[in-house]
């Protein structure tokens, strides 16, 4: 039995049509991290989860309780949300125990659930201070804090990291995994951000204009995407892709690209076909199947990388490597196991 699971969901803002026919299925204890461009719906989908948005076709079910008509105070879900939502003239403490003083839980039970909560994310010296007095860290620390303290089947993070500094998020993308270990519950996460839904998530749902593109574990979608959408929207820097003109297709299963003729057993190629290389994958110094020379327009210098720009048949190409390069002009090369072939429609080609 499906711990959460949505069934057909549907919802509309008037003419507006956000999410489409939603299907998926979420084992119990996994980290699901709900990923895509702004606008596809992620956020919808969250709130309609949590109560906060009604749902107009469909069904939310959780351990196979239907969610759609219950109050959100009824859920056992509890929601941190990307503005931290405290209360500023109250106290770290007030702030955390305040959805238990709304319960009317004890005086002394809530006090202990504070506390738990408060050594589990490291603010046990903040309890007394007031929102104004914290970082931005800290301020997210506190909003997590008073969902821990609901004991929850279900948490809701809706981009919480967006607005700390670079520092800060890497930091906290750690706490929250370490987190989810320790309470080995249930984590629905909302993110535009790749690199934190591959640090975090157990299973990655990509979204595209309210529908699924892709869904699995980060390494599968990474290595084995489904089409160029997610191909591109996977990966630091993203793929490579470069159109193959009819002309330059030169039988069922032979092309032609920068000049190098390039063959693939047991695959057809139709009028058109795409090819895509991960930065990562392209070398300088390992010579394989196929070259190219490419004049250098920019080197983004990361310290231990380098990320090349430059140009190949009007399409931008990107190469990460390691190598200090001065040259203007170099010679890259392409392994053809680390190809990628899409077809006319841009859905992934298995080789």
């Amino acid at each position: 039995m499906a711990f959460l699971k949505f069934e057909d969901i549907d919802k509309s803002f008037g003419e507006n049509h956000v999410i489409s026919k939603f299907n998926l299925e979420v084992e119990k204890g996994k980290f699901l991290v709900l990923l895509g461009p702004s606008g596809c719906g992620k956020s919808t989908l969250l709130r309609m989860i949590a109560g906060l948005e009604k749902i107009d076709n469909g069904k939310v079910l959780l351990e196979n309780n239907l969610l759609n008509d219950l109050l959100p105070s009824k859920r056992q879900i509890a929601m941190v949300f990307q503005s931290y939502a405290l209360y500023p003239h109250m106290s770290v403490f007030e702030n955390i125990s305040f959805g238990l003083k709304s319960e009317k839980i004890p005086k002394n039970e809530i006090e202990n659930k504070v506390i738990e909560a408060a050594k589990i994310l490291k603010i046990e010296e903040l309890l007394d201070r007031r929102p104004k007095e914290l970082s931005g860290g800290q301020r997210q620390r506190v909003a997590i804090g008073r969902a821990i303290t609901r004991n929850p089947k279900l948490f809701l993070f809706d981009e919480p990291l967006s607005n700390l500094d670079a520092a800060l998020r890497s930091e906290m993308r750690v706490e929250i995994s370490k987190l989810h270990k320790k309470l080995k519950s249930n984590i629905v996460y909302v993110t535009h951000d790749q690199i934190e839904a591959m640090t975090l998530a157990d299973k990655i749902v990509i979204m595209n204009k309210g529908k699924i593109e892709q869904f699995g574990a980060p390494d599968d979608i990474y290595n084995n995407p489904n089409n160029i959408f997610v191909a591109e929207f996977i990966g630091s820097p993203k793929m490579n892709i470069f159109k193959v003109e009819s002309k330059d297709i030169i039988n069922k299963n032979t092309f032609k690209l920068f000049n190098n003729e390039i063959k693939f057993e047991n695959i057809n190629f139709n009028n058109g076909l795409y090819v895509g290389i991960r930065p990562e994958d392209i070398s300088l110094e390992n010579k394989s199947e196929f070259e190219v020379k490419i004049c250098v327009d920019l080197i983004e210098n990361l310290g231990s990388e380098k990320i090349v720009y430059s140009q190949l048949n009007n399409t931008e190409i990107r190469i990460k490597s390691t190598k200090n390069i001065k040259e203007k002009d170099i010679t890259i090369y392409f392994p053809k196991n680390k190809l990628y072939l899409f077809d006319n429609d841009k859905n992934r080609l298995k080789t």
